[in-house]
């Protein structure tokens, strides 16, 4: 799936006519950042110069047919402002602003070496994209558009970071409103937190909600021939390190109930699934939800993450984590140890095994602990170095993204079938776990690798949705 991203530089149709070669010197700059712009996931707009109103019009036009995700303006100098809000003041899409010099600083003593005062003037505009910024800004203020700057010059490394993580969050963003979350079964009872607003995560999100049925996965199950089984159980033993304490019993049913779900997703085109169920005891489908860790596990690896307990939240903050590139395993708080200064974290049920530490074991568990049956379980550590906490919090006013960076550190952990990681935090496990829970989340949360709070906070303003990082 390609993101539109749309692209227009501004000028002054005045200047063409006073300083030779300064229309075709702005639109080499700006046909180089628009090869720049475009990579394997986006399909750039390009609108070209716009320097005056009737262009203006043409490139709203334009953008609003393509049905752009962001728009990139580039001032290539200075330019009316009247010439740039009729291309944006419709779409309803972010705006940023590139105010990108040809060259970190003006070579002054060739500059002063021109001579004549003309050519010295058309070389200064070349130069002078900062002067359009207050005034296009002023405008936005005024209009109620969103918009940001990136501010350096055409080789800047930083100025092509913060870029490169526009156009990411733009194609997270998309990938989210492209999105089909299933729920198969219900909430798990009490959890007050975990509880969502489904409309409003459809509202925020783009995200499409289908209520998926377990009558549906039994009725996959019950077609799934012996050859498929063998399939899925190569599959395991290609991804997981199986326990000699796994009985074949329980790794059939493992089987059984993953190749279900994979025919579910299919059916579906599910990109993300949250899921829990209960019933009474000794039901027809206990079966098939005391089975669904593997499967689930293998599924969240193939970027279609899977969250238990029906956590809806977590499974669209796992969605956001992998569409990054960073993984987004299904987490919880385990335990803190003062000692070290570090907080543990974990979770039984699913997880992300392409960025574990080392080897991820299907284990078998005689309990699942708060839950009916027994059966197979995932244990894995996160893979030691840098990680990003993200959590999808309902708050009172809405839905906001709740964001931490910090380490995943090597150490003793609870190898008891789960999921389990030592973290450290910059601001001590103290204040992570005080400040982390005062802003609301459930306590669930997605955790993932490398630090993505950069461009989480651009994705939020993508989607106009407040940020908060805690560290």
């Amino acid at each position: 799936m390609k993101t539109k991203i749309g692209l227009f530089s501004i000028g002054l149709d005045t200047y063409w006519g006073q300083f030779s070669g300064l229309f075709e010197r702005l639109e080499g700059y700006r046909k180089e950042i628009s090869r720049r712009l475009g990579n394997g996931n986006v399909e750039v707009i390009d609108a070209g110069m716009v320097d005056n109103v009737d262009k203006a019009r043409l490139a709203g036009e334009l953008f609003n047919k393509e049905n752009v995700s962001l728009i990139f303006l580039y001032v290539s100098t200075y330019a009316l402002s009247s010439t740039v809000l009729p291309v944006v003041q419709r779409l309803k899409v972010p705006v940023i602003i590139l105010n990108l010099q040809p060259v970190p600083a003006i070579n002054y003593a060739a500059f002063n070496k021109l001579g004549d005062r003309g050519k010295m003037t058309g070389e200064w505009l070349a130069h002078c994209q900062a002067c359009s910024v207050p005034e296009i800004a002023s405008v936005f203020n005024r209009s109620n558009i969103r918009y940001e700057f990136v501010s350096g010059y055409l080789e800047d490394k930083i100025a092509w970071t913060e870029i490169e993580e526009w156009i990411e969050a733009a194609h997270v963003a998309e990938i989210m409103r492209n999105n089909n979350l299933g729920i198969l079964g219900h909430y798990y009872s009490g959890m007050l937190d975990v509880y969502t607003d489904l409309t409003q995560q459809s509202s925020v999100f783009g995200t499409h909600i289908e209520l998926v049925e377990m009558c549906e996965v039994k009725k996959y199950r019950d077609e799934i021939s012996e050859s498929e089984v063998k399939v899925k159980m190569k599959e395991f033993h290609k991804e997981f390190e199986v326990l000699q304490e796994c009985s074949y019993q329980e790794l059939d049913r493992a089987a059984r109930t993953s190749i279900a779900l994979d025919k579910l997703v299919e059916v579906h085109k599910l990109g993300s699934l949250a899921y829990y169920y209960e019933g009474t005891s000794g039901n027809e489908y206990e079966n098939i939800v005391t089975s669904v860790i593997a499967g689930s596990t293998l599924l969240t690896g193939k970027h279609i993450p899977v969250a238990g307990e029906c956590e809806v939240k977590n499974a669209q903050a796992m969605k956001i984590m992998d569409s990054f590139g960073a993984g987004g395993s299904f987490s919880e708080f385990y335990a803190m140890d003062f000692n070290d200064d570090i907080v543990m974290l974990g979770h039984d049920g699913p997880a992300h095994f392409k960025i574990a530490e080392g080897h991820v074991k299907l284990v078998p568990l005689s309990v699942y602990h708060g839950k009916p049956g027994k059966g197979l379980s995932i244990q894995m550590t996160v893979k030691n170095g840098a990680v990003t906490l993200l959590s999808v919090v309902q708050g009172k006013d809405g839905i906001l993204l709740l964001t931490a960076e910090g380490e995943s550190v090597s150490g003793p952990v609870l190898k008891i079938g789960n999921t389990n990681s030592r973290y450290r935090f910059s601001i001590g496990a103290r204040e992570f776990i005080n400040r982390w829970s005062k802003q609301g989340p459930a306590h669930h949360c997605a955790i993932g690798v490398s630090h993505i709070s950069r461009k989480i906070e651009k994705l939020g303003f993508i989607l106009g949705i407040p940020v908060v990082k805690i560290c």
